[in-house]
């Protein structure tokens, strides 16, 4: 193998790329006319165009990309994750026009792609495992047990997954899973299996060559997931016994050694409450965590996926296989935890992440984050000598991280690694549901929020005053006849922020923090109960300062964008935006309705105009980042007129439906 073509985008293109290299083997990736100067792109020795912006316009295209691979010399296709990686027709293009292909055989693709054939090779193969529920295009069973859970028959990812917990919703979660598995995987076939609650989902990585030679790298618990989408995910569980491990991994081999398994792959299970094993599915690709492995066993999964492609013999046995403390991946995506995991769009006026840990990206400062694919910024996994440690470590690095420009889960995953229930390992699939606390959590707090929204204050003064050419000489904020000190509104996210400052010279201040008194009806003014803060400020320059809040000290770093301020320090980050002291009012649009929470395509419209709709009704679906986002009625109201069809691209914003309310 000397020239690797890599069939993928994001930070898994830029792993393997980074692994090729180190082999001396010379990559070509791909890319859409989005990602023309996207990280991957750089990370490659050559690129070729594919054109188009979303992923059935580029890098879906079989054909492009296998011609990419011709027209480059390549002699072999890596696919990462996603996209063609589990497309059984496509390996087997790529093995016909006589390259090596990085993966499974089509053959095993193809039987244990699809989870229905899945599930009776494991039980040929002896591995525990539940009954399921085929479904026959839009005939769906009426004596479904519940709770039970939808799921895509193809691919993977959370997508086409619905889990339902009354009757009167399935045939809607069947539709709605089926839609989206054939826009995400080209088939929308589902079938329907038991749901099983407050289990942990375990699974086990295998590798095998094309000599007969089987092994298993232990095992990972992704049980702390949204939307039926891993959120953290950790090498090895901490909530299974030993037996319990022997059974998963025993089980995992026994599946791989009955269909000859070549390749890197997992084995995926749920681990109920109590304490049953069943088999759920196989992933025929490298996984989006296998970081964790890699840090416990000390191994290069890639590495081995492109020797075992070569042809070569797995240079190690079942017994060679050593672990090493404890590993934990977070993703960071761009999406608003605290609002359903909206996911958020924008440029990246700053992107930094701790040098102390791993960190797997396919972003940088100033990359565009679009709705065109999903919304994964970073992978960031720490592995320490015990869990403890690793969650500590991976807590600080993204505590003073700093992602300006989107909405991120930071906080969210901060607040995660050092709940008193993750720290036990208590951490079953509704982790997430049973904690909303640690969902809403904003980040830093207190003083440390408070030094964060002052360093924002401060650098804007210190630029106002350094570009001052007309009256230098005065001191910040100088009146004729000052009867207060300058008042200013911040805005960050949902929160306001009022405060009243009086500089002291140029490196000091009072502030006043809290809402100014206002008049009463009688002229009085409503009590003053601000709190009084004294500032002293070191080092100041327009992009950061030190903020000595009353003696202690807090290092602020800024960025300023447009209107925006972007604020870090070790504690946290945020975003703030000055409120302007005069506003100019829009015109109110006359007609009311929902509008989109971001940008995105409309997938399906449910009502039509002259419909009466009530409360909770499905109006609208838009997808946008892979997932589907239902806009719903927010009370009784009669459709006067729908301004979007199924296929039409919606900005922001952008009205939905027209809707009058009967007052």
């Amino acid at each position: 193998m000397n020239r690797l073509l890599i069939a993928n985008r994001g930070e898994i293109a830029v792993r393997i790329a980074r692994t090729a290299h180190r082999l001396g083997i010379d990559t070509v990736g791909v890319y859409s006319d989005s990602d023309a100067t996207a990280l991957h792109v750089d990370s490659v020795d050559l690129a070729v165009s594919l054109g188009g912006t979303t992923a059935a316009t580029s890098y879906l295209r079989a054909d492009a990309v296998l011609q990419a691979a011709l027209d480059t010399g390549c002699d072999a296709v890596h696919p990462g994750y996603g996209f063609l990686a589990e497309n059984a027709d496509f390996a087997q293009q790529v093995i016909d026009a006589g390259l090596s292909w990085v993966g499974p055989t089509p053959e095993q693709i193809r039987l244990l792609g699809d989870k229905v054939a899945a599930k009776q090779a494991a039980i040929a193969a002896g591995v525990p495992t539940t009954e399921i529920i085929e479904v026959s295009g839009t005939d769906v069973p009426s004596d479904v047990a519940m709770p039970a859970l939808v799921k895509a028959a193809a691919g993977g990812g959370g997508r086409g997954m619905r889990i339902v917990r009354s009757a009167d919703d399935l045939a809607e979660a069947v539709a709605s899973a089926s839609r989206e598995a054939e826009s995400a995987f080209g088939d929308g076939t589902v079938f329907i299996e038991p749901y099983l609650e407050r289990g942990r989902h375990v699974e086990v990585q295998i590798l095998g060559d094309a000599h007969g030679n089987i092994i298993h790298l232990g095992e990972r618990e992704c049980s702390i997931q949204r939307r039926n989408q891993k959120v953290v995910e950790e090498s090895p569980s901490a909530g299974i016994n030993p037996e319990q491990r022997q059974a998963l991994c025993d089980g995992a081999l026994a599946l791989a050694r009955h269909v000859g398994y070549e390749n890197a792959g997992t084995v995926e299970f749920l681990v109920g409450a109590d304490g049953t094993v069943t088999f759920l599915e196989v992933n025929t690709r490298l996984q989006v965590e296998h970081p964790v492995t890699e840090a416990v066993t000390g191994l290069d999964l890639v590495e081995l996926q492109l020797r075992v492609a070569d042809g070569d013999v797995l240079p190690l046995t079942q017994d060679d296989v050593e672990f090493d403390g404890h590993a934990i991946e977070v993703r960071v995506v761009a999406e608003d935890p605290a609002s359903g995991w909206l996911p958020s769009t924008g440029t990246l006026a700053q992107f930094e992440i701790s040098e102390e840990v791993r960190v797997d990206t396919g972003v940088r400062t100033g990359t565009a984050v679009t709705t065109d694919y999903d919304s994964l910024l970073a992978k960031v996994i720490s592995h320490a000598p015990s869990r403890t440690d690793a969650a500590r470590r991976l807590a600080r690095a993204l505590r003073s991280s700093w992602i300006a420009g989107v909405d991120t889960d930071t906080a969210a995953l901060v607040a995660i690694l050092g709940n008193d229930d993750f720290l036990a390992a208590e951490t079953p699939t509704s982790f997430l549901d049973e904690h909303p606390d640690l969902v809403a959590n904003e980040g830093a707090s207190g003083d440390d929020r408070l030094a964060l929204l002052l360093g924002a204050v401060f650098a804007s003064e210190h630029a106002s005053r350094t570009s001052d050419r007309a009256t230098p000489f005065a001191p910040s904020g100088w009146r004729n006849l000052r009867i207060h000190g300058q008042r200013q509104i911040w805005h960050s996210g949902d929160a306001v922020e009022h405060l009243e400052y009086q500089m002291h010279g140029r490196n000091a201040a009072e502030v006043h923090v809290g809402p100014w008194p206002t008049a009463t009806d009688d002229g009085s003014l409503t009590d003053d109960d601000r709190r009084v803060v004294q500032i002293r400020l070191f080092d100041r320059s327009d992009d950061g300062q030190i903020v000595e809040l009353d003696g202690v000290r807090h290092r602020i770093d800024v960025i300023h964008a447009d209107d925006t301020v972007h604020t870090r320090s070790s504690q946290g980050s945020a975003s703030w935006t000055l409120e302007p002291r005069f506003v100019d009012h829009d015109l109110v649009d006359a007609g009311g309705g929902p509008t989109s929470p971001l940008p995105g395509t409309v997938l399906s419209v449910h009502v039509a105009a002259g419909d009466t709709v009530a409360d909770g009704d499905v109006l609208v679906v838009v997808e946008a980042m892979k997932m589907e986002h239902k806009i719903c009625a927010v009370g009784d109201a009669t459709v006067t007129e729908v301004l979007f069809a199924a296929g039409d691209r919606v900005d922001q914003g952008s009205l939905l439906v027209r809707l009058e309310t009967a007052d």
